[in-house]
């Protein structure tokens, strides 16, 4: 599990980001996701993440492995809910 997280000042290059993180995890906060990836999907997502931000100025994205073992550990403070923002695959557009 990799929980990826930026802060970007530019909106373009910001939504640019989050749409690649939106086809590798489930966003969790506004400008966090977390990813389940293998380590070739890991790769493939830090190499579309390295190309969007290789003459960036100001900002960052940071990823944080979180081990299998840790995971059952994450304490939750108030009720967590399903993500705000949905994945692409659950919208049904008529």
């Amino acid at each position: 599990m990799y929980l990826v997280s930026y802060d970007i000042t530019s909106d373009k290059r910001r939504r640019k980001i989050a749409s690649i993180l939106e086809n590798y995890g489930k966003r969790v906060q506004y400008s966090v996701f977390e990813c389940e990836l293998d380590e070739k999907r890991y790769q493939r997502l830090y190499q579309e993440i390295f190309r969007e931000t290789t003459d960036m100025e100001e900002g960052s994205v940071l990823f944080y492995f979180i081990c299998k073992n840790c995971m059952p550990k994450k304490v939750i403070i108030g009720k967590e809910r399903d993500s705000v923002f949905r994945d692409k695959e659950d919208v049904i557009i008529l």
